[in-house]
Protein backbone atom coordinates (compact mmCIF):
# COMPACT_ATOMS: atom_id res chain seq x y z
CA UNK A 1 0.00 0.00 0.00
CA UNK A 2 1.38 3.40 -0.97
CA UNK A 3 1.87 6.08 1.66
CA UNK A 4 0.19 9.32 0.64
CA UNK A 5 1.96 12.53 1.64
CA UNK A 6 0.24 15.90 1.84
CA UNK A 7 1.83 19.26 1.38
CA UNK A 8 1.66 21.21 4.66
CA UNK A 9 0.82 24.39 2.73
CA UNK A 10 -2.34 22.78 1.38
CA UNK A 11 -3.98 22.91 4.79
CA UNK A 12 -5.77 25.96 6.16
CA UNK A 13 -4.23 26.26 9.66
CA UNK A 14 -5.79 29.25 11.39
CA UNK A 15 -4.54 29.27 14.98
CA UNK A 16 -5.94 31.00 18.05
CA UNK A 17 -4.67 31.49 21.58
CA UNK A 18 -5.28 28.55 23.93
CA UNK A 19 -6.74 26.48 21.11
CA UNK A 20 -5.71 23.26 19.44
CA UNK A 21 -6.39 21.76 16.01
CA UNK A 22 -8.79 18.99 15.08
CA UNK A 23 -9.90 17.32 11.86
CA UNK A 24 -13.13 18.34 10.20
CA UNK A 25 -15.05 17.20 7.11
CA UNK A 26 -13.87 19.94 4.77
CA UNK A 27 -11.37 19.49 1.99
CA UNK A 28 -8.54 21.17 3.87
CA UNK A 29 -9.07 19.02 6.93
CA UNK A 30 -8.48 21.13 10.07
CA UNK A 31 -10.33 23.50 12.39
CA UNK A 32 -9.64 25.25 15.68
CA UNK A 33 -10.55 23.07 18.67
CA UNK A 34 -10.97 23.71 22.37
CA UNK A 35 -9.24 21.41 24.84
CA UNK A 36 -11.30 19.01 26.91
CA UNK A 37 -13.01 20.22 30.06
CA UNK A 38 -11.03 17.92 32.38
CA UNK A 39 -7.30 18.63 32.41
CA UNK A 40 -4.66 16.53 34.13
CA UNK A 41 -2.47 18.86 36.19
CA UNK A 42 -0.20 16.64 38.29
CA UNK A 43 0.43 12.99 39.12
CA UNK A 44 2.09 11.96 42.38
CA UNK A 45 3.21 8.37 42.94
CA UNK A 46 3.97 7.16 46.46
CA UNK A 47 6.95 5.04 47.42
CA UNK A 48 7.04 4.70 51.22
CA UNK A 49 6.02 8.38 51.34
CA UNK A 50 5.09 10.06 54.62
CA UNK A 51 2.81 12.51 52.75
CA UNK A 52 1.73 13.43 49.24
CA UNK A 53 1.20 17.18 48.84
CA UNK A 54 -0.18 19.45 46.10
CA UNK A 55 0.87 23.09 46.56
CA UNK A 56 -0.02 25.78 44.07
CA UNK A 57 3.04 27.00 42.15
CA UNK A 58 5.25 24.15 43.35
CA UNK A 59 6.38 21.37 40.99
CA UNK A 60 3.98 22.50 38.24
CA UNK A 61 0.92 22.24 40.50
CA UNK A 62 -2.01 24.54 39.71
CA UNK A 63 -4.45 25.07 42.59
CA UNK A 64 -5.79 28.57 42.09
CA UNK A 65 -8.51 30.39 40.16
CA UNK A 66 -7.55 28.72 36.87
CA UNK A 67 -10.30 26.14 37.50
CA UNK A 68 -13.47 26.44 39.60
CA UNK A 69 -13.45 22.72 40.48
CA UNK A 70 -10.51 20.42 41.22
CA UNK A 71 -10.69 16.62 41.33
CA UNK A 72 -8.22 14.30 43.05
CA UNK A 73 -8.27 10.67 41.96
CA UNK A 74 -6.84 8.04 44.31
CA UNK A 75 -5.62 4.89 42.61
CA UNK A 76 -4.61 1.86 44.70
CA UNK A 77 -3.33 3.79 47.74
CA UNK A 78 -1.71 1.12 49.91
CA UNK A 79 -0.77 1.65 53.58
CA UNK A 80 2.35 0.29 55.24
CA UNK A 81 0.73 0.05 58.70
CA UNK A 82 -2.21 -2.07 59.84
CA UNK A 83 -5.60 -0.35 60.29
CA UNK A 84 -4.55 3.30 59.76
CA UNK A 85 -6.69 6.31 58.88
CA UNK A 86 -6.22 8.04 55.52
CA UNK A 87 -6.58 11.81 55.87
CA UNK A 88 -6.12 15.21 54.29
CA UNK A 89 -5.51 18.71 55.56
CA UNK A 90 -5.53 22.11 53.88
CA UNK A 91 -3.25 25.12 53.71
CA UNK A 92 -3.79 28.83 53.02
CA UNK A 93 -0.06 29.71 53.10
CA UNK A 94 1.36 27.57 50.29
CA UNK A 95 2.12 24.59 52.49
CA UNK A 96 3.99 26.39 55.28
CA UNK A 97 1.38 25.00 57.66
CA UNK A 98 -1.74 22.85 57.45
CA UNK A 99 -4.78 23.10 59.71
CA UNK A 100 -7.68 25.04 58.18
CA UNK A 101 -10.85 24.92 60.28
CA UNK A 102 -13.31 22.35 58.90
CA UNK A 103 -16.86 21.15 59.56
CA UNK A 104 -18.00 17.89 57.95
CA UNK A 105 -20.37 14.96 57.94
CA UNK A 106 -19.71 11.28 57.13
CA UNK A 107 -21.51 8.05 56.34
CA UNK A 108 -20.67 4.65 54.93
CA UNK A 109 -22.16 1.52 53.42
CA UNK A 110 -20.50 -1.85 53.88
CA UNK A 111 -20.91 -5.50 52.98
CA UNK A 112 -18.57 -8.10 54.44
CA UNK A 113 -17.39 -11.43 53.11
CA UNK A 114 -19.69 -13.23 55.56
CA UNK A 115 -22.78 -11.54 54.09
CA UNK A 116 -23.39 -8.90 56.76
CA UNK A 117 -24.13 -5.34 55.71
CA UNK A 118 -24.97 -1.89 57.08
CA UNK A 119 -25.53 1.74 56.16
CA UNK A 120 -24.72 4.27 58.88
CA UNK A 121 -23.84 7.83 59.81
CA UNK A 122 -20.34 7.92 61.27
CA UNK A 123 -20.01 10.45 64.09
CA UNK A 124 -16.40 9.39 64.72
CA UNK A 125 -15.30 10.87 61.38
CA UNK A 126 -17.13 14.18 61.30
CA UNK A 127 -15.52 17.43 62.38
CA UNK A 128 -17.06 20.47 64.08
CA UNK A 129 -14.93 23.57 63.63
CA UNK A 130 -11.75 21.53 63.91
CA UNK A 131 -8.28 22.15 62.52
CA UNK A 132 -7.49 18.43 62.69
CA UNK A 133 -6.86 16.41 59.54
CA UNK A 134 -10.06 15.12 57.98
CA UNK A 135 -9.84 11.36 57.76
CA UNK A 136 -11.63 9.97 54.73
CA UNK A 137 -11.04 6.22 55.23
CA UNK A 138 -10.16 4.15 58.29
CA UNK A 139 -9.29 0.72 59.67
CA UNK A 140 -7.65 -0.10 56.37
CA UNK A 141 -6.23 -3.46 55.52
CA UNK A 142 -2.55 -3.47 54.62
CA UNK A 143 -2.71 -6.93 53.05
CA UNK A 144 -0.68 -7.04 49.85
CA UNK A 145 -3.82 -7.03 47.69
CA UNK A 146 -5.63 -4.28 49.64
CA UNK A 147 -5.77 -0.58 48.71
CA UNK A 148 -7.96 2.55 48.54
CA UNK A 149 -9.40 4.05 45.37
CA UNK A 150 -11.80 6.93 44.87
CA UNK A 151 -12.30 10.65 44.30
CA UNK A 152 -12.23 13.98 46.10
CA UNK A 153 -13.76 17.22 44.80
CA UNK A 154 -12.60 20.65 45.99
CA UNK A 155 -14.81 23.55 44.88
CA UNK A 156 -13.57 27.05 44.10
CA UNK A 157 -10.55 26.92 46.44
CA UNK A 158 -9.30 30.37 45.43
CA UNK A 159 -12.48 32.19 46.49
CA UNK A 160 -11.98 34.98 49.01
CA UNK A 161 -15.75 35.37 49.44
CA UNK A 162 -17.08 31.90 50.27
CA UNK A 163 -16.12 28.93 52.42
CA UNK A 164 -14.58 26.02 50.47
CA UNK A 165 -16.68 22.88 50.01
CA UNK A 166 -15.28 19.39 49.54
CA UNK A 167 -16.71 15.94 48.81
CA UNK A 168 -14.96 12.57 49.02
CA UNK A 169 -16.00 9.08 48.00
CA UNK A 170 -13.55 6.26 48.66
CA UNK A 171 -13.80 2.51 48.24
CA UNK A 172 -11.55 0.20 50.29
CA UNK A 173 -11.12 -3.13 52.05
CA UNK A 174 -11.92 -2.74 55.74
CA UNK A 175 -9.78 -4.67 58.25
CA UNK A 176 -12.21 -5.92 60.91
CA UNK A 177 -9.39 -7.19 63.17
CA UNK A 178 -10.31 -10.86 63.27
CA UNK A 179 -13.78 -10.65 61.71
CA UNK A 180 -14.79 -10.88 58.08
CA UNK A 181 -13.05 -8.37 55.78
CA UNK A 182 -15.54 -5.95 54.25
CA UNK A 183 -16.04 -3.75 51.22
CA UNK A 184 -16.61 -0.18 52.42
CA UNK A 185 -17.80 2.82 50.46
CA UNK A 186 -17.10 5.89 52.56
CA UNK A 187 -18.51 9.36 51.82
CA UNK A 188 -17.63 12.63 53.51
CA UNK A 189 -18.79 16.14 52.74
CA UNK A 190 -17.85 19.38 54.44
CA UNK A 191 -16.41 22.84 54.17
CA UNK A 192 -13.22 24.62 55.09
CA UNK A 193 -14.50 27.52 57.14
CA UNK A 194 -12.27 30.23 55.72
CA UNK A 195 -12.56 33.00 53.16
CA UNK A 196 -8.82 32.82 52.53
CA UNK A 197 -7.77 31.04 49.35
CA UNK A 198 -6.87 27.36 49.76
CA UNK A 199 -3.59 26.79 47.92
CA UNK A 200 -2.26 23.55 49.36
CA UNK A 201 -3.49 20.08 50.33
CA UNK A 202 -1.64 17.10 51.75
CA UNK A 203 -2.62 13.46 52.15
CA UNK A 204 -1.23 11.13 54.81
CA UNK A 205 -1.87 8.14 57.03
CA UNK A 206 -2.04 8.71 60.79
CA UNK A 207 0.41 5.82 61.23
CA UNK A 208 3.00 4.41 58.86
CA UNK A 209 3.61 5.61 55.32
CA UNK A 210 1.82 5.63 52.00
CA UNK A 211 3.51 2.47 50.81
CA UNK A 212 2.44 2.81 47.17
CA UNK A 213 -0.27 4.22 44.95
CA UNK A 214 -1.04 7.24 42.77
CA UNK A 215 -2.96 10.49 43.25
CA UNK A 216 -3.88 12.48 40.15
CA UNK A 217 -4.99 16.11 40.25
CA UNK A 218 -7.37 17.37 37.55
CA UNK A 219 -8.88 20.79 36.89
CA UNK A 220 -12.40 21.06 35.46
CA UNK A 221 -12.90 24.18 33.37
CA UNK A 222 -16.15 26.03 32.68
CA UNK A 223 -17.86 24.10 35.46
Amino acid sequence: MALTKFNYNSFDLTTAASKGLSFNSSANGFETATEGSMTLIKTLTASSSSTLSFVNGSSDVVLDNTYPVYVFKFINIHPSASRPEFSFNLSTNSGSSYGVTKTSTAFYSQHNEGGGSSLAYDSSSDLAQSTSAQHIAWNLSNDNEASISGNMYLFNPSSTTFVKHFLTELQFQYDSSGGDPASYTYRIGGYANTTSAINGIKYLYNSGNIDSGTIKLYGIKDS
